[in-house]
């Protein structure tokens, strides 16, 4: 009952680099047209044989490696994606076998952009219940695979990679690293974000998604916050769903973070689903833009017209 914390993070981005010069000569735009919507500088594109599970495998075993542990030392694998082509084995248990955790609970969790919050707070209950006692928790999303590459007002969104983070129980007397969650939806805009049809595609309606992202959120960030007794203004970093840039900075000035370092990860590598947020969180650790124990905001929101955040220590 002592909650959980986050131990190590890691990600993992595919090679290939697909700029806004090279969207242009696919569809009808241009590198200030993206930009000045969006703030997309480039993205990063998975080769066609090189599926999500190995995304995912590639941040989890730099989480772990970072963490100085071993596979056998986890027991609980979740997997946030929403960009998986079989229904089973799902993501969690290819990644567990990936990487040779030998009997682990594995699942998926699909709540689409707000999928890596989601599978942390499941993660962080899980261990407070006792069911599990360290957590692979995995953000990873191969938007490529389900992007229209004729319909410019979504392909120069998307984006590839995974982040990862090992999630452990505290120890007793230990101040637990994962505040309360605050999460919900608002179902009957659930057709705002869409992946769907045969083959999968990716839509959106993005002035209603970016008319909620801006008003309902921020009191709903600020929540977030209440509920970990953390004022705006002590957190050192926030990381939203790397969505948009005119997204990302307005919700954040209206939170009042007035002294975190804010993560702008989506400038280089466009929105990455449920990979953006451990995505961007992993290289603001690893840059050494925040340190041990700083709180930090994390805020994922997306399909579904869903949405979940927590406080969290720096591991």
């Amino acid at each position: 009952m002592n909650g959980s914390r986050i131990t190590a993070v890691g990600h993992y981005q595919p090679a290939k680099v697909l700029t806004n010069d090279d969207l242009a000569a696919l569809v009808d735009t241009s590198d200030e047209w993206i930009r000045s919507r969006v703030g997309i500088r480039t993205r990063h594109i998975a080769a066609p044989d090189e599926p999500v599970d190995e995304l995912a495998a590639h941040a989890a075993a730099k989480a772990l490696a970072t963490a100085g542990l071993t596979p056998a030392d986890i027991d609980l694998v979740l997997v946030a994606t929403s960009t998986a082509v079989d229904r089973s084995p799902n993501m969690a248990a290819r990644v567990a076998a990936r990487l040779g955790i030998p009997s682990p609970a594995a699942m998926d969790v699909n709540v689409v952009c707000a999928g890596f919050t989601h599978a942390l707070a499941t993660a962080d209950h899980t261990l407070r219940a006792g069911a599990a006692t360290r957590a692979l928790v995995v953000g990873a999303d191969k938007m490529s695979d389900v992007a229209d590459w004729t319909d410019r007002s979504t392909c120069v969104l998307v984006g590839d990679g995974a982040g990862a983070a090992v999630v452990e129980a505290a120890r007793p007397g230990e101040t637990a690293g994962i505040g309360p969650v605050l999460w919900g939806s608002v179902p009957e805009m659930g057709n705002a974000v869409r992946i769907e049809g045969t083959p999968a595609r990716f839509a959106q309606e993005g002035q209603s998604v970016y008319r909620w992202a801006t008003t309902r959120l921020p009191p709903l960030a600020r929540q977030t916050c209440e509920r970990a007794g953390v004022a705006p203004g002590e957190l050192a970093a926030v990381v939203l769903h790397q969505a948009n840039l005119r997204i990302i900075e307005p919700l954040a000035a209206r939170l009042g973070a007035v002294n975190a370092v804010v993560a702008r990860d989506v400038t280089e590598s466009g929105n990455t689903s449920a990979a953006s947020i451990p995505l961007a969180l992993s290289k603001l650790v690893e840059r050494g833009e925040v340190t041990t124990g700083d709180p930090v905001l994390l805020f994922g929101f997306g399909g579904n017209l869903s949405y979940a955040g927590q406080v969290v220590r720096c591991p």
